[in-house]
């Protein structure tokens, strides 16, 4: 393979890593919303419903690549002793904390529905995960 083939390939990888990303934000945000539709005590700002959205999500998915690992690893015991039931409070901490962070524009007011809630968005977003992966293989394959 010539050097111009490899560039033009990290380039398409690169583009399609961005893609993908992309996707998932979009995807998020629109499982986000809905999710904060059916519980009354999830409120994002309506003024900029998407904007807000948006916002979470991206919070989420920062926090969820750093703090997540760290808060996981220290409740391993928990976890383990709780067959893994322990897991979605871990997911509700990040929502408390993304409540904390953004103020009035994002905020949980009930523990047991945000719960509910994360294990709700834990489900859909393995769903989108699985299907984004589906079409990403198909376009690397086409590609």
């Amino acid at each position: 393979m010539t050097k111009a083939k490899k560039v033009v390939q990290k380039s398409k990888q690169k583009f399609i890593n961005f893609m993908d990303w992309v996707l998932y934000l979009a995807g998020y945000t629109l499982v986000f919303i809905l999710v904060t539709s059916l519980f009354r005590t999830i409120y994002i700002d309506s003024n900029h419903l998407i904007f807000w959205s948006t916002i979470v999500v991206v919070i989420i998915y920062l926090l969820n690549k750093t703090i997540k690992p760290i808060l996981f690893t220290l409740t391993i015991p928990i976890t383990g002793l709780t067959l893994g039931l322990f897991y979605p409070f871990i997911n509700v901490f990040i929502l408390k904390l993304v409540d904390w962070l953004l103020g009035p524009h994002f905020q949980v007011y009930n523990i047991w529905i945000a719960v509910l809630a994360s294990i709700l968005l834990s489900i859909t977003n393995f769903i989108a995960e699985e299907l984004l992966k589906k079409i990403v293989g198909k376009v690397k394959k086409h590609g």
